[in-house]
């Protein structure tokens, strides 16, 4: 098996709220969508957005299950600056979890959540290597740390 992600799904309790979210809060658009899921475009793979209980019923798992999922998804950025910029144009619109926050190792950070609660992070991580686009293309070795 190739070591790559072709299409990230969030299950969601209420797909209506959660497209107007990521559409008008954070300004994504969809590449296709229908009544029960919807797909947005990225740097080499689709993330989709789909009605949990379908996605649940369709796997054969319960779909029932809260708190933290063990996931985050990260959105790296090339700057301190920008993780900055994008806390001040999010932070009256998101639940911020956890204010930008130097790393110990350098660099920035900070954690919000969805509307269901899936949590997003902003990261300027200095061993992320990003290519001219921010698509993150190497990670630098951390064993020394």
């Amino acid at each position: 098996m190739e070591q790559r992600i072709s299409v990230l799904t969030i299950g969601a309790d209420d797909l209506n709220e959660m497209k107007h979210f990521y559409g008008q809060v954070l300004g994504w658009t969809t590449v296709a969508e229908n009544k029960d899921v919807a797909f947005y475009k990225f740097n080499g793979f689709l993330l989709s957005i789909c009605n949990k209980k379908i996605l649940a019923d369709f796997i054969g798992v319960d779909h029932k299950g809260q708190g933290f999922r063990s996931v985050t998804i990260g959105y790296n950025v090339d700057s301190k600056e920008s993780v900055l910029a994008l806390y001040d144009q999010l932070k009256d619109k998101v639940k911020i979890l956890k204010a930008p926050t130097e790393a110990p190792f350098g660099g920035i950070f900070f954690y919000f959540s969805d509307i269901e609660g899936n949590i997003i992070e902003i990261a300027q991580n200095s061993f992320v290597t990003l290519d001219k686009d921010n698509n993150a293309i190497d990670h630098k070795p951390i064993d020394n740390l």
